[in-house]
């Protein structure tokens, strides 16, 4: 009798044990509102949400990096604009001294405003934001452009930002960038067949130059050889002799302008414009200097030659203009896929919730059954275990 009133005493305090637990577990389910409180209330489950977290943390790093870099492409486009209507108003200025409008004192005032131009420009290539430089590609720390000045007038602009642009992971496998390599979007790179501007009869030879921009080819005759010499930028002198149909003319820098020096019948300064390699300063810097005649230019070849510079400030600003359009044309990429990045995360707390959430509704009716069972175990328990002086006798 004793082994089967332990046997009874063992199953009923098993029994109210495990509805006392799942009690437990559904009152917590209700008070949390969630299903799975800890790893042992569905290890499957929980695996789940374990790996749907994760990845709803990776993607909310990379809506980061992409809500930071379409910030930093915005004020990029911001500056392009600023550069593209500077050049505008450079454009208009010039368009009057080729009409006439103007005088000498006129023509400087114009080279003094042109200057102005230019700073601004280099101000706006150097641009950073939170201490990282928009166009210095790769190198993202240093300033991009450093100048050269004598007597305080900018006279040079050499682009020593990163040759490649900083690319970061923006989604799974796909990179972009938000720094653009100053290099290639303020330089045009689609070399054509030098423009001899002048009257010196010297024309391009057979050989590739490898100057850009504008250039100033000086013919100078030497009485004592009888022989002209060619110079570069007033670099050393060429003689004009040997195979003259592709003389090779060196400026101070290395650079080479190959010269047809076959008919040439007079001295003078020629403009040599090489089209397709004008950047936004090395133009600038020429017309300021070409505006204040600082090599005696008269006014027909003034003229000519600042006619001419309306070409490279054209050439320059459809280039800033496609940059631009690149740019935007990023902003759209980023946005897009952005938007993609949203609606996966979205997914993936709706995931999430739908494992971890109780339903409520359910939640309250299992707690009821399991009070009512709870209570139905204790009266039997009660009944069964009840015992009299003549059960024990028998």
């Amino acid at each position: 009798m004793s082994g089967t009133l332990n046997n009874i005493y063992e199953n009923t305090h098993f029994a109210l044990h495990l509805h006392t637990e799942a009690m437990t577990r559904l009152q917590e389910q209700s008070s949390t509102g969630s299903r799975i409180n800890r790893a042992s209330d569905s290890p499957s489950a929980a695996y789940q949400i374990l790996g749907l977290t994760s990845q709803e943390r990776s993607l909310e790093n990379y809506l980061d990096h992409l809500s930071e870099m379409v910030n930093q492409l915005e004020i990029s486009t911001t500056i392009l604009e600023n550069m593209i209507s500077e050049l505008a108003e450079a454009k208009k200025q010039l368009t009057q001294v080729v009409s006439g409008t103007y005088g000498q004192e006129g023509q400087q005032r114009i080279a003094e405003a042109i200057n102005d131009i230019l700073e601004q420009m280099v101000s706006f290539a150097n641009t950073k934001h939170a201490n990282q430089y928009l166009f210095a590609g790769s190198n993202i720390l240093s300033a991009p452009y450093r100048v050269e000045r004598i007597a305080g007038r900018l006279t040079g602009v050499t682009y020593q930002g990163g040759d490649r642009s900083l690319e970061v992971e923006v989604a799974p496998g796909l990179k972009s960038s938000a720094f653009y390599v100053g290099d290639i979007i303020f330089r045009s790179n689609s070399r054509r067949a030098p423009i001899f501007l002048g009257s010196t009869g010297a024309k391009a030879g057979t050989g590739t130059s490898n100057v850009r921009g504008d250039v100033w080819l000086t013919v100078t005759y030497n009485e004592g050889s009888g022989k002209y010499e060619l110079s570069l930028d007033d670099g050393d002198k060429t003689v004009v002799e040997g195979d003259i149909t592709n003389l090779a003319i060196k400026n101070a820098a290395g650079q080479v302008l190959y010269v047809d020096a076959t008919d040439i019948k007079t001295t003078g300064v020629e403009l040599v414009s090489v089209p397709g390699t004008y950047d936004v300063f090395g133009a600038l810097i020429s017309i300021r200097d070409m505006l204040n005649n600082e090599r005696g230019l008269s006014d027909s070849e003034l003229r000519e030659f600042v006619t001419n510079s309306l070409n490279s400030l054209a050439e320059v600003s459809n280039l800033l203009v496609q940059s631009e359009v690149s740019v935007g044309s990023r902003i759209g990429f980023l946005y897009d896929l952005k938007d993609t990045l949203k609606s996966l995360k979205y997914n993936m707390e709706d995931e999430v919730t739908r494992l971890q959430e109780a339903d409520i509704a359910q939640v309250a009716i299992d707690i009821s059954r399991r009070e009512i069972l709870y209570q139905m175990s204790l009266s039997v328990a009660a009944r069964m275990m009840s015992m009299s002086l003549m059960d024990f006798i028998r």
